[in-house]
């Protein structure tokens, strides 16, 4: 039943997040999985998104890990928010690819959070690594009751 309970929070979190997260909708994002602590988020490389290089720009590829980070950490319908992150690009995303970046809780412990998001393409191959660091807001939910 807990587990039950749960899982419906964080698909309240994630409708109620979506609803406000202009930058999510404005790059094409899709919310492809929420559970507790962890988040899928996919988005396709369109042509605005290239560089000079005619490569995804790291930019995009970190907003999308990073919002699939923000989603896991504030599942729990606590606000949450970023204390910082790094990411590690692996290989190129070209335009058409469609990105997926997968996140999931490390550790959770007091304010604090720790969460290991991955990008891949479709084909499997992994485009990035990124970390994040999360503090938690106590006392303060994401969607009402």
């Amino acid at each position: 039943m807990r587990d039950t309970q749960a899982q419906h929070t964080a698909e309240r979190v994630r409708d109620a997040m979506f609803a406000k997260d202009r930058a999510v909708r404005g790059l094409g994002m899709e919310i492809e999985a929420i559970a507790p602590g962890r988040a899928d988020i996919a988005m396709t490389v369109r042509e605005d998104m290239l560089n000079g290089h005619d490569i995804c720009h790291g930019g995009f590829i970190s907003a999308l890990a990073d919002s699939a980070f923000a989603y896991a950490c504030n599942s729990y319908n606590e606000v949450t928010v970023a204390s910082g992150f790094g990411i590690d690009f692996l290989a190129p995303a070209r335009q058409g690819d469609r990105l997926v970046a997968r996140c999931v809780e490390v550790s959770k412990a007091g304010r604090t959070g720790v969460y290991d998001t991955e990008v891949l393409n479709q084909r499997g191959e992994r485009i990035a690594m990124f970390r994040g660091r999360s503090y938690t807001l106590k006392g303060k939910p994401v969607a009402p009751a």
